[in-house]
Parts: structure tokens; sequence; C-alpha cells
């Protein structure tokens, strides 16, 4: 559908080749990159509750609300979200080397890593 809708726009522009023609592609290339831009940030979308469910396994080294039990851990709670979701998928990766954040990062799925950052990030 939308790309009928997209094919008879563009059949349009460049039969009249008019100013408003332009605009109404214009206007469609627009909504376009908004539906795409909300696409991608579903990524980020999570779920808070589930997060704290998740946040068992962080406990013992970032405290029970995000804040670290001993200064070798950072703290997790206020972090921004985007931030702990490229960090937890480095360790995943190796990108980025601990031994122990390695073994739990292999174990979250990117739903799990959104939520967890989520609910982090909702801590202050």
């Amino acid at each position: 559908m939308l790309r009928k809708i997209i094919d008879t726009l563009i059949f349009k522009t460049f039969k009249k080749n008019s100013l408003s023609s332009l605009s109404i592609l214009a206007a469609l290339a627009f909504a376009v990159l908004v539906f795409l831009a909300g696409k991608t940030s579903s990524i980020y979308a999570a779920d808070i509750k589930a997060g704290e469910a998740k946040s068992a396994m962080c406990y013992t080294c970032h405290g029970i609300k995000g804040i670290s039990t001993a200064p070798t851990y950072p703290n997790l709670a206020g972090q921004k979200k985007k931030y702990l979701i490229q960090q937890l998928k480095n360790y995943r990766s190796g990108f980025r080397k601990n031994a122990i954040m390695s073994a739990i990062s292999q174990a979250l799925s990117d739903k799990d890593i959104a939520n967890l950052a989520a609910y982090y990030a909702s801590l202050k």
C-alpha cells in the first residue's frame, strides 16, 4: 500500500513537475523518515518492571537499587538508557573485556538488556 502511494506521488511529481507536487513528495519523504525513526526507536522500548525483576543478578556488585556496594563497581542508577544498552552489548560482543560482565551479558537477550537499561535509567 505504502509502495503504491509513493509510486503514485513520484509519477505525479515528474509528470507535472509542479511545486505543489514537490511539496507533497517532500512531506511524504518526511513521513517515511518519521515512520522509520519510530521503528528503530522501538529497539529501546522496554519494560521497567521486567528490568527490575531481571536486575537481581546485578545486586551483588551494583546494589539493590543500582548504587554500588564497592568503589570498584559503577553505580547504575540514573545512567542514560542508551549508554547502558551500548555497554552491555559491548560486554556481550567482547568489545569491552571483563570476565564477570562478559559472562553475565552472554545470558541476556536484546530485550533483557533494554529492560535492564530502562530500569536503571528510571532510578534517580
